[in-house]
């Protein structure tokens, strides 16, 4: 059976649930669909929205609101410790493990890992090769997706390496929530999130180039089409920084910079939203229109900071994450204090052979896609999807991996007038300038469907606040 978060096997409430239950109780039925109802217009003037995937008859993108659970998610300050040691301890493995990619490759060399899974790897940058990012920090923003098993261990599920979204979402749901239940705020000491902002912006500023104290940064967006735009304009708009197209950016002279209606304003950061591949003309696709041409020549010559590096998607490739305790182990000398969900590779012919023996209990993921990308899942998959399913591993196994089906910790929620369980996962965010950082809380995500244990986005879902207690 899945873990609960919220209630004990005697169906009693954990002892840091016990001040919100009797708040539960007391505010009865009418007072939590009302509670609701304000969440739901405050979301909207909030303007937090996000675009849907394309409606697969009219391929028309709408727009659309997440949804605020109002019950939040609470995570005791010992039980915080010990996430907040396993993602440091992660990250830094990992920027150690970029590092050594990009450069000596002993990690390859020293057989830990095989050669070909990252030589494979559609992430892999062979342009960027031997390439020094300001202060040697690659991901100076990153997130890792948490799951809690059946004995109510965390797990990394998934490592969020290039542009982690959903950091507008849980500053958005902490306002929301302190202005719709200022009551039940006053029960807890819970840790903020809503100066995530400014730490970004220092983080930003500890990159740049120049010193602080001349920092310009900006975030590069792809445009007003794509699903998170609403994110890229809030960090902006709270950070006190332009929001620019790659039109609005120029280079010269190996530099970067802005145009403006004063002239050119030179640029060090780039909080850069756009994929790898799109980023520079020159170096990656020619036929991109929302790059800049130079860009990467720019960061060679480390006139400007790039957040974050490209390249870092190889690091969290769902091939590689298999090898997370490897890695962690081979630079740091300690096993992880966080581990991973099993994973399966496809390449492997013993790992492949026992994924389609047992695929009713696994579910498959493409290694660079989003999450399961639409692939059935074991359970609830038919018997022609599998079959389907085994003929495309077959043609391109190095795209798959596979991970067991496991039973996610579930919390209440109150859903169309009721109170109901759902399973979730946990997104905490983190930051790598003059230190690593872990944002006190993070992105807790509600599977929509009852009884699903996938939480999928794609086509909207619910969310809710994370308070981490203080001590």
């Amino acid at each position: 059976m899945a873990y609960h978060e919220l209630f004990r096997d005697d169906f009693l409430p954990r002892g840091h649930y016990r001040p919100m239950w009797e708040h539960i109780q007391r505010a009865g039925q009418r007072t939590l669909a009302a509670k609701t109802q304000d969440a739901r217009l405050a979301r909207w003037d909030e303007g937090a929205t996000f675009r849907l995937d394309a409606d697969p008859d009219t391929q028309v993108r709408s727009e659309g609101a997440w949804s605020l659970d109002i019950l939040p998610r609470i995570i005791p300050s010992g039980e915080w410790r010990e996430i907040e040691m396993g993602l440091r301890q992660r990250i830094r493995a990992l920027n150690l493990f970029l590092r050594d990619v990009y450069h000596d490759q002993r990690i390859l060399k020293d057989g830990v890992i095989p050669p070909e899974l990252i030589y494979r790897c559609k992430d892999f940058r062979r342009e960027v090769m031997d390439v020094d990012p300001p202060q040697g920090v690659y991901t100076p923003i990153s997130a890792v997706d948490l799951i809690r098993d059946e004995d109510g261990r965390y797990l990394v599920l998934e490592d969020q390496l290039r542009t982690p979204a959903g950091t507008s979402d849980m500053i958005a749901n902490r306002v929301v929530g302190r202005r719709i239940l200022p009551e039940l705020f006053a029960r807890y000491r819970v840790r903020p999130v809503e100066d995530f902002p400014n730490k970004l912006l220092q983080t930003l500023r500890f990159l740049s180039p120049r010193g602080v104290d001349e920092t310009l940064a900006v975030i590069l967006t792809p445009g007003v089409t794509t699903a998170v735009y609403f994110e890229q304009g809030f960090l902006a708009g709270k950070m006190g920084i332009e929001l620019v197209s790659g039109r609005q950016l120029t280079c010269k002279d190996r530099k970067v910079y802005l145009k403006t209606s004063l002239g050119l304003r030179r640029v060090d950061v780039v909080y850069r939203c756009v994929p790898d591949t799109d980023l520079d003309p020159l170096v990656f696709r020619p036929d991109s229109r929302i790059g800049v041409a130079g860009l990467i020549d720019a960061w060679r010559a480390g006139n400007v900071a790039l957040v974050n590096a490209p390249g870092t998607g190889v690091a969290d490739d769902k091939a590689v994450h298999a090898y997370a305790s490897e890695i962690i182990h081979y630079y740091l000398g300690e096993p992880p204090i966080l581990p991973s969900v099993p994973t399966y590779q496809m390449t492997d012919h013993q790992d492949r052979t026992y994924v389609l023996d047992n695929i009713q209990e696994m579910i498959v993921k493409p290694v660079a896609g989003t999450g399961n990308d639409g692939l059935p899942v074991g359970p609830v998959s038919t018997g022609g999807q599998r079959e389907d399913l085994a003929r495309r591993i077959a043609h391109d196994p190095r795209n798959f991996v596979a991970q067991p089906l496991i039973r996610v910790s579930r919390h209440v929620c109150y859903l169309d007038g009721e109170l109901e369980s759902r399973h979730l996962d946990l997104r905490p965010f983190i930051l790598y300038g003059d230190g690593i950082q872990v944002i006190p809380g993070g992105l807790t995500r509600v599977a929509t469907a009852k009884g699903s244990p996938v939480v999928d986005w794609s086509q909207g879902g619910h969310s809710k606040d994370t308070w981490v207690l203080a001590d």
